[in-house]
């Protein structure tokens, strides 16, 4: 069994060609896969859902473990729905998350700054937590996935963290690689590389398993 965000950053090392890729899909939740350097996938949880990305003590809750601060409140249409308010956006509360985030997605698109607002501090967050990563990861590219990072908001969030990694991190920043993957790599890069995966010696391919974080 292999995670579907292994496969995923799996993909898209075969799609940068090259290695060391740390792969995040923002969409109902966090998920995440890694491809370290020498182009493996490694038997590690990279369930970075479920990381501290945030260490103030009033921090968001996870609603599955309780644990303060962790990813999948900064990165998914959670923290889209959390940041809302802060940007003077109205939340009605029958709104599901998917419903928030089209709502900000369509005022980015109409130039609303206040959408923009919440897609620029999602990005700092990214900017500060690409650094906390890197403290574990060898990095050398980082891709992006997951509804939230669709449409220019997600333009908005990769030119947000370059820019705190330039001025916070900048030798790491001068070393990686973030980008949106393109159309083609979205809709078959994932089967490409599963086909890949070595068999289990029984004429079986590996099969892959996920959580749906990335939808």
């Amino acid at each position: 069994m292999v995670n579907d965000g292994e496969v995923t950053a799996l993909a898209g090392a075969m799609a940068v060609q090259d290695n060391a890729l740390l792969g995040l899909a923002m969409g109902t939740s966090l998920a995440a896969g890694y491809c370290d350097p020498e182009g493996r996938i490694r038997p590690w949880l990279n369930e970075l859902a479920f990381a501290p990305v945030e260490y103030r003590e009033d921090a968001p809750a996870d609603e599955w473990s309780g644990d303060l601060g962790c990813g999948a409140q900064y990165f998914s249409q959670q923290a889209v729905g959390r940041l809302m308010p802060a940007a003077g956006l109205p939340v009605d509360g029958k709104q599901t998350l998917p419903e928030r985030l089209k709502t900000v997605q369509r005022l980015m698109a109409a130039g609303d700054e206040r959408g923009r607002a919440v897609y620029a501090t999602i990005g700092t967050y990214l900017g500060y937590s690409i650094a906390w990563y890197a403290r574990f990861y060898r990095i050398r590219h980082l891709m992006l996935l997951g509804r939230v990072v669709a449409g220019p908001g997600g333009d908005v969030i990769v030119e947000q963290a370059r820019r705190v990694l330039a001025r916070e991190a900048p030798a790491l920043s001068n070393g990686l690689h973030i980008f949106l993957p393109d159309e083609t790599m979205k809709r078959c890069g994932q089967a490409i590389a599963a086909a890949g995966l070595p068999g289990t010696g029984k004429g079986r391919r590996e099969r892959t398993t996920g959580t749906g974080g990335a939808s």
